[in-house]
């Protein structure tokens, strides 16, 4: 294993434990974002660190027109779907295996935060998408990591080792010069606090004149 992954990350969210409430309030609010902005009809798409379900995933595979799924493990039921094409594996590992301009919609949610180095994952976002494609990423902030800690070392109501698993926090000053260096444009590029303050979101759209990759 590289040193760009975590050489703890052994297994997928969902894949040993069943959510907390905690847990599954936070997958909520964090799809909120994906719901208002993508469009998964007759979309090439991508979840990047989906979590061994893929719940969200798979509730768009009825109209969309391919889905990759992509997670360190993942179970049967989603590798086996026609639509899906699964990668087991490290990121940005696996990453340069991805074809370029393939892609309409990344999503990579509460993943970043994991990445040793997270640039290089960024850069392979915007080569991905076709032009005109959209990315959503989603991180916790700093003011929430005060909170997920908490949860997790002091209540007992997240996974202390997911914190434990944390190399970054970002707020929307971290995070948009951060897409800008991966090739991003400012005028497309929509970064700003949600979650109560406790994460940042990103909505970036890849130019329809960008060069290609």
């Amino acid at each position: 294993m590289s040193a760009m992954t975590s050489p703890d990350r052994v297994s997928a969210y969902g894949q040993h434990r069943r959510p907390t409430m905690v847990d599954r309030f936070g997958v909520w609010l964090g799809t909120l974002i994906v719901r208002r902005n993508a469009r998964f009809d007759g979309a090439r798409f991508a979840d990047f660190g989906c979590g061994f379900h893929a719940r969200f995933a798979r509730t768009q595979l009825a109209t969309c027109r391919s889905a990759l799924l992509v997670d360190v493990a993942l179970s049967d039921e989603v590798k086996h779907h026609p639509k899906v094409t699964a990668i087991e594996g490290s990121l940005p590992d696996v990453l340069p295996g991805v074809e370029g301009q393939s892609l309409d919609v990344v999503l990579c949610l509460s993943v970043l935060e994991h990445l040793y180095e997270p640039q290089e994952a960024l850069n392979h976002f915007h080569r991905m998408l076709a032009p005109g494609g959209l990315a959503i990423l989603n991180v916790p902030s700093w003011r929430g990591k005060w909170f997920l800690e908490l949860s997790a070392f002091g209540l007992g109501t997240s996974p202390a080792e997911e914190m434990d698993d944390h190399k970054a926090y970002y707020d929307p000053r971290d995070l948009w010069p951060m897409l800008v260096r991966a090739g991003f444009r400012p005028s497309r590029i929509r970064c700003h606090r949600h979650k109560f303050g406790l994460n940042t979101s990103a909505v970036c759209r890849r130019d329809d004149t960008d060069d290609a990759a």
